[in-house]
């Protein structure tokens, strides 16, 4: 019986995978522009981790985690909760008062496979810890837009405020209201929802539900005036940088530490329209986790499997590898004895370089270069190797030329660093 990944996991095998680094290249380059370190979590957690962070009573505490229930870890469904309790745990908050993290890697919710959403996924995920400050609001907004732009990735970014302990007690009560004069219109999740975490009801995708909600109550009009100066303020620094932005009154996102500012980036390029990035402020946050006091804290997650599908449409020939520097061509077992020790003293040059040990024919090892996208094919036989001088051919102009079977001589024909790729 042929064993198959399982559902909702997904091998990501040559020629897909140039897409992911490409991707991670062009993020690291841009948070390093902004100053962000990375930082590298572990999968598992303790569960009470999410319980507190994400909120007991949301879907993914509730329905989709990986949990070892008789260990009571958890592996992560989000970055978050993860990069704050190493936040804490090493006490970085003494070393530099405002830190300035991303970290990239694989997140797990069992939920229903859909495009650009498995149960293994992936996330780029950003945070700046320490700051109150709206400006960074709209620096991390304005920071993301750039990823996207540089990506050729096409979005709308909506943004809303979900105000803060003070002043959202009085707008969860009259959200309430309304959606009890309208509770036998609605879904079995926003039945559910709307005892244990009515904002969600707001974000629900049912078309009855969006219906019904049209006409809801805007966290927006119920602001306390801190509050209200803050996204003001936000969207003065997003209109400074440059920023388009949209208000949507019903974004709330699905975890319960969010707080003020919450944003999302919105493509229409999936089919219907899906968030490739989202996020917010969560200053109450640290010190539930055990942090200190008065420790605010806003970013944002993006989606790799969706970004990687976004430039998959895109018509930029990516290439499927990439170029090989040099193809050793060993004929006969002399020859190709000859050009093993060439190619470990070339790769110890920093150059790319493969070869056949199979010993196959001059022809079979040509279609092989073909196929690696060699820029040079270095031929050893008998010939060559009594000569000391072995053929180097220049696969797009396809010159052919002498050279000695020295590593240093070789590696005087081959691009230079700075002129590969």
């Amino acid at each position: 019986m042929k064993i198959q990944a399982l559902k909702g996991f997904k091998d990501i095998v040559p020629g897909e995978v140039e897409l992911w680094q490409y991707l991670e290249k062009v993020a690291r380059d841009i948070f390093e522009r902004f100053n962000f370190s990375e930082i590298r979590l572990p999968i598992l957690e303790e569960t009470e981790l999410f319980a507190r962070s994400i909120g007991e009573a949301t879907d993914i505490v509730e329905k989709e985690m990986y949990t070892f229930t008789d260990k009571k870890i958890t592996m992560r469904p989000e970055a978050t909760a993860s990069l704050l309790r190493a936040y804490i745990e090493h006490g970085m908050y003494v070393q530099k008062p405002v830190q300035r993290l991303f970290t990239i890697g694989p997140m797990f919710r069992h939920e229903r496979p859909q495009k650009g959403r498995l149960r293994q996924f992936h996330q780029m995920d950003v945070e700046v810890l320490g700051s109150e400050n709206p400006r960074v609001d709209a620096e991390l907004m304005a920071m993301g837009a750039m990823l996207l732009g540089e990506l050729g990735i096409s979005v709308s970014l909506e943004v809303n405020s979900l105000g803060c302990p003070e002043c959202r007690p009085g707008y969860r009560a009259q959200l309430i209201s309304y959606i009890n004069d309208r509770l036998d219109t609605l879904c079995s999740d926003c039945k559910r929802r709307s005892a244990t975490n009515p904002l969600r009801v707001l974000d629900c995708k049912v078309p009855t539900c969006r219906e019904q909600m049209q006409d809801a109550p805007a966290l927006q009009d119920h602001l306390c005036s801190a509050c209200a100066d803050h996204f003001t303020k936000v969207q003065a620094g997003l209109k400074q940088l440059s920023v388009q932005y949209s208000l949507n009154k019903f974004m709330v996102r699905g975890l319960d530490y969010y707080c003020r500012t919450t944003f999302e980036f919105i493509t229409s390029d999936l089919g219907a329209q899906a968030a490739v990035g989202a996020g917010g402020r969560y200053d109450g946050l640290i010190e539930t986790l055990g942090g200190p006091k008065n420790s605010p804290g806003i970013g944002f997650a993006m989606g790799m499997e969706r970004l990687v599908l976004l430039l998959q449409q895109q018509e930029k020939g990516f290439p499927a590898t990439e170029e090989v520097d040099l193809f050793v061509a060993g004929i006969g077992e002399s020859g190709s004895h000859a050009g093993f020790a060439l190619a470990h003293a070339l790769r110890a040059e920093k150059f790319k370089i493969a070869m056949d040990h199979e010993g196959r024919s001059l022809k079979g090892q040509m279609k092989q270069a073909n196929k690696a996208c060699a820029q040079f094919v270095l031929i050893i036989g008998d010939a060559e190797l009594a000569s000391g001088k072995g053929v180097l051919r220049n696969m797009a102009t396809e010159q052919q030329q002498e050279v000695l079977l020295v590593a240093a001589d070789i590696a005087m024909h081959l691009p230079k660093k700075d002129q590969r790729y």
